[in-house]
């Protein structure tokens, strides 16, 4: 009976996430290039700057940065000229990314190896390591310690947030003060309020609130920053990148609808509000209904309202140009 009503109140949450809205914007695709003409590998996160320089995170080779010497950190100005690349021998398998209210870089290292990963570094503008969490290689639940890092968040007192938890790992979140400080961590897996199953993303709205992609149980669940459950929303599909502006628009990258278990949801990055949950467009995947295929799990913005969406499966880095709609 509880195994039945859980599949009935997943069914109804996912045809709460709306297909018929309008898009608004011209899609390129392939926008700017790698170094030395390398194709595209699987593109993870996609970060804009506050002078418009757009940072881009892939996986050095297909899916992996393991024995590979190809930079995974590029860093564009906003028509797309690389400007710096960095990362070499760093990384496992970067995953996400933020910038901070200061323009420093944040990107997660998800999975440990070859004594490297399950770490989460912050980065000057020009690509210094400026602070470490976690140990190299190393994962665990004991404080300070990760099990696959999907994401990070910075708040405006400069309070660290990192999700943990890829299907497997700790299935948590992990905070820490501004000086990489342990402070406290929550969560478990499961889903009930304040549990999660592969919370995949996070961000922060105007108010401070944490807005976790908790990405196989189809919702977005928000927090307040000491970690106390506030609600569930599930309309926005299934959450694979969040990124939410200074005035409160929000924009979910929903990367794997579509399916026996998601009837009738397609693909693409839904544009609301984070202040009410209301949903106003829909920016439709290229495959939106192709169950092999996943769409953008990493979305930035820059400041004309462009979109950026970060296309692991498909090894391609989407610009959607806003139009101007009369």
């Amino acid at each position: 009976m509880k195994v039945h009503l859980l599949l009935v109140l997943a069914a109804i949450a996912w045809a709460q996430a709306p297909n018929d809205l309008p898009n608004g914007y011209r899609t390129i695709r392939d926008w700017a290039q790698p170094p030395n003409g390398a194709p595209w590998a699987a593109v993870t996160a996609v970060e804009v700057a506050a002078n418009g320089d757009v940072y881009v995170i892939h996986r050095c080779n297909e899916n992996s940065c393991v024995g590979r010497s190809e930079p995974p950190i590029l860093k564009f100005d906003k028509s797309g000229k690389l400007l710096k690349a960095w990362g070499e021998g760093m990384f496992n398998f970067p995953h996400g990314a933020t910038i901070d209210p200061d323009g420093n870089l944040w990107v997660t290292d998800e999975q440990g190896g070859n004594g490297k990963g399950q770490q989460v570094f912050k980065f000057s503008p020009d690509g210094k390591v400026l602070m470490t969490l976690g140990k190299a290689g190393v994962a665990g639940d004991a404080p300070g310690l990760f099990d696959q890092p999907t994401d990070v968040a910075v708040a405006a007192n400069g309070d660290i947030f990192v999700t943990e938890g890829h299907l497997q790992g700790n299935n948590r979140i992990s905070k820490f003060s501004k000086d990489g400080k342990f402070i406290k961590a929550w969560g478990k897996k499961g889903n009930g309020p304040g549990e999660f199953f592969a919370p995949h993303t996070i961000a922060i709205d105007s108010r401070g609130r944490l807005f976790v992609g908790d990405r196989s149980n189809n919702r977005i669940q928000i927090f307040d920053q000491d970690g106390r459950y506030l609600d569930t929303w599930v309309q926005w599909g299934r959450p694979s990148g969040i990124y939410i502006g200074k005035d409160d628009t929000m924009y979910v990258a929903d990367s794997e609808s579509f399916g026996p278990d998601q009837p009738g949801v397609k693909k693409g990055i839904r544009i609301g509000s984070a202040k009410d949950g209301s949903i106003r467009t829909f920016i439709e995947d290229m495959e939106s209904t192709t169950i092999e295929h996943s769409g953008a799990e990493g979305v930035g913005v820059d400041a004309q309202g462009n979109v950026y969406g970060a296309v692991v499966r498909r090894k391609i880095l989407e610009k959607h140009i806003k139009l101007d709609v009369k």
